[in-house]
């Protein structure tokens, strides 16, 4: 996690990105997507619901290949998004995916999809951004959650 003011958060995962040579960029989030691409870090995917703190905000702005759009309710993780998002990193160029409901969960589908050393950055509200380096370990961890979220939705 990078905490702190969006210069200070921007610089730092540049700097990381810099280091780590990610394959893959993916952002969830229209508000750490908008930064992402404000401050000149180049996206491959970006997954958006055209709101913030669910409430609307003005449509991200950006030259995309392809746009995919899916529904997903709040709360919950459609086929329909685990598809778009299979979909989308296996695209080459900019992908689009506009989210109707909410993308906050699709963070953990987009670890599970993307390949190992992409990097899946999210923000935290009034902290920093997160970036997940996808490997078999943030993998496995992103599973557990799905498991746990299959076994209360069967409960």
């Amino acid at each position: 996690m990078f905490e702190g003011p969006l210069e200070t958060t921007m610089e730092q995962l540049k700097q990381h990105i810099q280091k780590q040579k990610p394959c893959m960029i993916i952002s969830v989030g229209d508000i750490v997507s908008r930064d992402l691409i404000a401050s000149g870090i180049s996206l491959n995917v970006l997954i958006v619901d055209n709101k913030t703190m669910r409430k609307p905000i003005k449509p991200i702005e950006v030259d995309s290949d392809q746009t995919l759009f899916v529904s997903n309710p709040a709360g919950a993780i459609t086929n329909e998004a685990w598809d778009a998002i299979k979909c989308a990193v296996a695209k080459k160029g900019v992908t689009k995916v506009m989210v109707d409901g909410e993308e906050d969960l699709l963070t953990v589908v987009t670890v599970l999809s993307a390949p190992d050393g992409a990097f899946v950055v999210y923000g935290q509200p009034h902290v920093g951004i997160v970036v997940v380096e996808v490997s078999a370990e943030s993998r496995e961890n992103m599973r557990r959650i799905v498991d746990l979220m299959q076994v209360s939705s069967k409960s």
